[in-house]
């Protein structure tokens, strides 16, 4: 039995508990709510949760454990001499790979066409067993929970515990992923120090990852200098700024505080439609229209600029995040009371110095959390930067010449077929690493930034 249909059958069985909880307090209560400590909705919520969550966590689990546990049972069940010398993970990828009927590289073995047979056979069998019991305890909580329904039973109580429960392991799921994503950057950026020293990253001005991939090659010695890809970070990141912030910050204004309801229902949707176009489109219109057009006009003045440049990639950014910046802003700047605008107008501002010196103060918290954002969606950025600025780590501050970011390394390092322990590949980390850095000190300044100007407007 699949894991989707359990979980379908579940479901429908926690619907069917809803049901059966609300006509049995309808029932205790002889058709009056007036008898019943809580409503009947309640109650039904309560067995329907009942139901479901027993059977919900214990599929979680069983997920967990599955391919552990097949991947144990397949690996004991190998003949000592096909596993003589052999990595058990690329061993038991291939035999995943042909049991899923994918291996075509090389020839299959009998050996490997055995223990993929007793994969997929394990891997029926856990789904079945995995199906019966969640179901048998779906019915078993869900009957527990009817049972208990009675005229003082406290059903709205224990339904809220339960949803406060759930709330809060969301909020817990959450932590523990942000806490897995450093942990993960940081162990295998680790390692990567252990290889390349600390100091040589962070202010390394070279950055040429090149090693060699065979014993017959002949390549230099690979420098990991981090300077040159954060300076093209954030030159682009500025462009895409100084593109982004007025543009977007004086189309909210507009909506807000000047626009016909009409033309902002109209125009408000068309500027979001930006945030909709994907980032690959944006990339063919930096490299084909933006870049010539930049070259042609620079070359006209006598300057000289490359085919592919930052200030390409950096405009194109900017037109990408308009709408994040635009929307954002619309929401701080119309959630600004009225009064404030009412109390300056009466006494004798214009709508100009209203805005200026009442409204936009006072949306400034969130206009700066809109900007960060922006700021980090723009470092986040990659396919664009690959498509018009190029791949070169250029330690430059000409936004006419070609640079490259972080995550366009991080792209590149983690293709192609260097071995995955090479410092080449582990140097994708040390860069993730630096970039969660770089994007929490930002947070952590317009944090600070915000919470300056709410002191000082509340």
């Amino acid at each position: 039995m699949p894991v989707s249909l359990t979980l379908s059958v579940v479901i429908s069985m926690a619907v069917i508990g809803f049901f059966a909880g609300l006509r049995k307090a309808w029932s205790v209560g002889q058709g009056s709510r007036r008898e019943l400590h809580s409503m009947p909705t309640y109650h039904g919520w309560w067995v329907a949760l009942c139901t479901l969550l027993p059977a919900v966590v214990f599929v979680l689990i069983a997920l967990i454990i599955k391919y552990p546990l097949i991947d144990a049972i397949v690996w004991a069940n190998l003949p000592d001499a096909y596993t003589e010398g052999k990595n058990r993970s690329v061993t038991l990828s291939r035999i995943d790979a042909v049991a899923a009927g994918i291996e075509t590289r090389q020839v299959i073995t009998a050996v490997e066409q055995a223990a993929a047979d007793q994969m997929l056979r394990l891997n029926t069998q856990f789904n079945w067993v995995v199906g019966v019991v969640a179901m048998s305890l779906a019915v078993l909580f869900g009957f527990y929970a009817n049972r208990q329904i009675h005229a003082g039973f406290r059903a709205r109580n224990l339904s809220e515990r339960i949803f406060l429960g759930l709330l809060i392991a969301c909020s817990v799921v959450a932590i523990l992923t942000t806490i897995g994503i450093v942990f993960s950057l940081a162990t295998e950026a680790l390692l990567f120090f252990a290889v390349v020293p600390a100091q040589e990253f962070f202010f390394g001005l070279d950055w040429s990852p090149q090693n060699a991939i065979r014993e017959d090659q002949n390549v230099a010695e690979g420098a990991f200098g981090f300077v040159p890809l954060f300076t093209g970070s954030l030159i682009i990141a500025s462009i895409a700024m100084f593109v982004a912030a007025p543009v977007g910050l004086m189309s909210a204004i507009f909506m807000v505080e000047f626009a016909h309801p009409g033309i902002r229902a109209t125009v408000k949707p068309i500027i979001e439609i930006l945030a909709g176009i994907p980032t690959v489109v944006y990339g063919f219109f930096a490299a084909v229209t933006v870049a010539p057009l930049i070259k042609t006009f620079g070359e006209s003045m006598g300057l000289s600029v490359s085919s592919e440049s930052a200030l390409a990639a950096g405009m194109v950014m900017g037109i990408m995040i308009i709408p994040f910046v635009s929307s954002l802003s619309d929401d701080v700047i119309s959630s600004v009371p009225y009064r404030l605008r009412d109390a300056a107008l009466s006494l004798g501002a214009t709508e100009g110095e209203t805005i200026l010196k009442v409204v936009l103060p006072a949306a400034l918290p969130g206009l700066l959390s809109a900007m960060v954002l922006a700021i980090s969606r723009a470092l986040g950025e990659t396919m664009i930067v690959v498509m018009a600025a190029g791949l070169a780590a250029n330690l430059t501050a000409n936004p006419l010449e070609s640079v490259t970011t972080i995550t366009v390394q991080i792209t590149t390092v983690l293709t192609g077929d260097q071995p995955f322990d090479s410092p080449t590949t582990m140097s994708a980390f040390a860069l993730g690493l630096a970039l969660f850095l770089v994007t929490l000190v930002l947070n952590i300044v317009g944090l600070r930034i915000m919470e300056v100007y709410q002191e000082r407007y509340d």
